[in-house]
């Protein structure tokens, strides 16, 4: 037995000591990718376990659809039928980028609980719990979107541009809220807590989505408020999505919407690093 030992000591390959171990600081890019999947992973567990964070993306869809259509659709298109191609892309733009606010408030939550303290312990890449989170976001996105688009065909939209339109249509909002969501993760890493996040964001969001073109048209306002209207980003996303569900056409405004979410992320996504490096 002892010469066993001694001979699997022998042969074993030679342990180097730490000191003399070539360690590298720098995680690669599929490591980076690897480690965003996993934490978006941890996001939908947090989903799974708590449920009723779902609310919004399921209630708040089917409730903005009905009230809005049936409230405003006779005033301003003559019968709900008519109004249907005009509030169902507005109502789907506004739901959507409104659950991006939760990025923000999640990620504040879990920095004061001291999560993000464990994560930074950890080798891996240190934008992975940002991006992994507003990763798992857009499974929320995509359930606004099916409910959104799913109860306009109850209430009879047909929309002209086909399945392919109405795809295009989901994909460019869920892709533009996703950029967004970075300017609320942005919120969250500064803020002081998870309500003051809230309130910001919704200062900021609802006079982009209610001052657009997503329920009236905008030649129904006033001179002064058209201007502002007309250089909404909102605005532009909801006509390039109603140009992808009426006609299945990917026009300026579409362009026009992904260079904006293009920027945003260019902007934001280092920002929210830099700050999170400093303050989590």
């Amino acid at each position: 037995m002892t010469t066993t030992l001694d001979q699997r000591a022998t042969t074993a390959s030679p342990i180097t000591p730490g000191a003399d171990r070539a360690l590298k600081n720098r995680v690669s890019i599929p490591e980076t990718i690897s480690h965003t999947f996993t934490m978006a992973y941890r996001g939908l567990l947090k989903i799974k376990r708590t449920p009723e964070q779902l609310f919004d993306v399921t209630l708040q869809p089917i409730i903005f659809t009905l009230m809005f259509t049936y409230i405003f659709g006779g005033a301003i298109a003559g019968d709900v039928q008519s109004y249907l191609p005009i509030i169902i892309p507005g109502i789907l733009v506004q739901t959507v980028i409104t659950t991006s606010i939760v990025t923000g408030t999640q990620l504040r939550e879990d920095m004061d609980k001291g999560v993000f303290d464990r994560f930074r312990s950890l080798p891996i890449a240190r934008i992975a719990p940002l991006s992994g989170a507003l990763l798992a976001d857009t499974v929320r996105y995509l359930i606004a979107t099916t409910l959104t688009i799913t109860m306009g065909f109850i209430m009879g939209l047909r929309p002209d541009g086909g399945p392919a339109g109405v795809v295009g249509g989901a994909v460019l909002v869920i892709a533009c809220s996703w950029a967004i969501s970075w300017i609320f993760a942005f919120f969250g890493v500064i803020a002081r807590t998870a309500s003051s996040v809230q309130g910001i964001s919704m200062l900021v969001l609802f006079p982009l989505t209610f001052l657009s073109n997503a329920f009236v048209p905008a030649d129904t306002m006033p001179d002064w408020l058209q201007w502002f209207v007309n250089i909404n980003p909102v605005s532009h996303l909801v006509t390039a999505v109603r140009e992808l569900f009426d006609a299945g056409t990917f026009g300026g405004d579409a362009w026009l919407s992904l260079l904006g979410a293009a920027v945003i992320v260019a902007v934001f996504a280092p920002l929210t690093v830099r700050a999170y490096m400093r303050k989590a």
